[in-house]
């Protein structure tokens, strides 16, 4: 059997993709005093995430969450790296990169030639097979989901998804990992969605059907659920956080694994990434990030 290193012998976490999510549980995993490297494959990405980590931790500071001494010692355990062959020394790895299988799938493969035998290959997907991944990766008992919540870095849930082939001692590794950072721990199946987003997306789907559909506008739709049940942010604003192609993947697995019309993603959904009004990472999505206000168009109604 694969020997697979306890938590306390990770020193050093990989993750891949230096996105929103990726820098955001790379910090995470910073905060916490263990070594982090971080990669993208566009170098783009790579370079303007110095600026965003600086930036994240900045704040962190100027909100009382973090205190000077202890930003410092975070900025120092972030390491940005251009080969994905940094890794060959990294205890466990959690990849972030776009919700997209056939990437996911390319990327496990590539992390199984280049980490060493028994290294922990976690996946931050939102919906995709953890069991499928593990098939494709090589290493399918060492493969596991630790799907973090976003933003990684204050939301205090990370969703363990343990496929068909998980060995316990994989998830005993990321479950200890993820207490380490400070996180809460709740386990699901291998099913399309997991916990949260399983009745978080239809949810928001649900919203731009009402949008799309006149029933009121985005800002009361947004107000309603707010207002009505204690929601911290209306549907619309959180999908714009999510990323409305990410909201799109989901629903789009979901809608094809289940075969029903439950899931089926609204149009206006579809026509917004289209257009790549993708949310807040584009500044613009359900709200232009530039003015504050609700996208005008057909789909809303204006009140009088």
């Amino acid at each position: 059997m694969t020997e697979i290193p306890g938590s306390e012998a990770v020193r050093r976490v990989g993750v891949v993709g230096a996105g929103q999510m990726g820098t955001g549980i790379a910090l995470a995993i910073a905060k916490s005093g263990i070594e982090v490297l971080l990669h993208d494959f566009d170098p783009r990405v790579i370079e303007r995430t110095e600026a965003n980590v600086t930036g994240l931790l900045d704040r962190l500071v100027q909100r009382g969450r973090m205190a000077p001494e202890e930003r410092r010692a975070a900025e120092t355990n972030v390491g940005l790296v251009w080969d994905l062959d940094a890794f060959e020394d990294c205890d466990f790895v959690i990849e972030a990169v776009t919700e997209s299988e056939p990437v996911k799938l390319d990327l496990f493969r590539k992390l199984d030639r280049v980490c060493r035998p028994g290294v922990v290959l976690a996946s931050n997907t939102s919906s995709i097979s953890i069991t499928r991944l593990g098939r494709e990766s090589g290493r399918p008992g060492q493969v596991i989901g630790m799907h973090f919540m976003n933003p990684p870095l204050q939301m205090p849930l990370v969703e363990i998804v343990i496929g068909l082939a998980t060995d316990p001692a994989t998830h005993e590794t990321t479950e200890r990992l993820a207490r380490r950072l400070g996180k809460e721990t709740l386990v699901s199946g291998d099913s399309p969605g997991f916990i949260v987003n399983r009745i978080l997306l239809p949810m928001i789907n649900e919203a731009v059907y009402c949008a799309m559909e006149g029933v009121a506008t985005i800002e009361d739709i947004d107000t309603a659920m707010k207002r009505g049940t204690n929601h911290p942010m209306g549907p619309l604003e959180l999908a714009d956080l999510i990323g409305l192609d990410t909201c799109l993947a989901i629903m789009e697995v979901m809608h094809r694994v289940f075969g029903d019309d439950k899931y089926r993603p609204c149009p206006l959904l579809k026509r917004h990434v289209d257009a790549g009004y993708l949310g807040r990472k584009t500044g613009r999505g359900f709200y232009d990030y530039a003015s504050g206000q609700a996208i005008p168009g057909s789909h809303t109604r204006r009140r009088t």
